[in-house]
């Protein structure tokens, strides 16, 4: 079982080679920044948007234009697991649990429309 600690870089290969749709590009923060893995991101055609880490002796910056729709991803994580049952997994199967996340997705959806007229 891993640890708390464990990153979450060891599984984006993984990720990425899952056959879906291929994204254009790939918002990730600095812990994802390593050469192997951008090349393997450049080869599938997938732009890496990744800040460089300090310690990158040549850094390739990003366009932090598009750097800034991560934040807005993260916040929106954020917002979904501030409702508890979703942040805690109470639900013993993944279609309840997706079934609750939908409705949390939905109810966020919904404030945008309040007071609108």
């Amino acid at each position: 079982m891993p640890g708390l600690n464990t990153s979450d870089y060891t599984a984006a290969e993984p990720l990425m080679a899952i056959p879906v749709a291929t994204p254009k590009a790939l918002l990730a923060d600095k812990g994802y920044d390593g050469d192997r893995f951008r090349e393997s991101l450049l080869v599938r055609g997938i732009l890496p948007i990744i800040p460089p880490r300090s310690n990158r002796k040549v850094p390739d910056h990003p366009d932090y234009r598009r750097y800034r729709d991560r934040n807005r991803v993260e916040r929106m994580f954020a917002k979904l697991k501030q409702q508890r049952r979703i942040a805690t997994r109470y639900d013993k199967t993944v279609l309840s649990f997706e079934s609750f996340l939908n409705l949390a997705a939905a109810r966020l959806w919904l404030k945008s429309f309040v007071n609108m007229a």
